[in-house]
């Protein structure tokens, strides 16, 4: 029987940040690209969030090999697993079947 998982927000925003980023999806990454997309964010929010997520068993992690660039220490890679991507596709569609049903919203998003 497969889980379902209410993700928050935040937790959306990272997984979407992870699937934008594919195989280069990594702790610095992840920050500077909802940085960029208007997100201010803490990285020990974002450290946090992530942790949360593996623990939910929506993404996986790895570490990568060790780089001279960041003094002989590994970076910790992620993916969105198939459960993170339901979560993303539910709190898609609620989020869509909402705002087409509020007025203020015209029924657009």
């Amino acid at each position: 029987m497969q889980k379902d998982y209410y993700i928050a927000e935040f937790e959306e925003l990272v997984l979407l940040a992870i699937l934008k980023l594919g195989s280069g999806a990594y702790g610095a990454a992840i920050h500077e690209l909802l940085e960029d997309a208007g997100r201010r964010t803490a990285i020990g929010a974002l450290y946090t969030t992530l942790s949360r997520l593996e623990e939910k068993g929506l993404i996986a992690s790895w570490m990568g090999e060790s780089t001279p660039e960041r003094g002989g220490r590994a970076k910790k890679f992620f993916k969105v697993l198939a459960s993170g991507q339901r979560a993303l596709r539910k709190a898609g569609t609620t989020r869509a079947r909402l705002a087409n049903e509020a007025p203020a919203m015209g029924g657009a998003f």
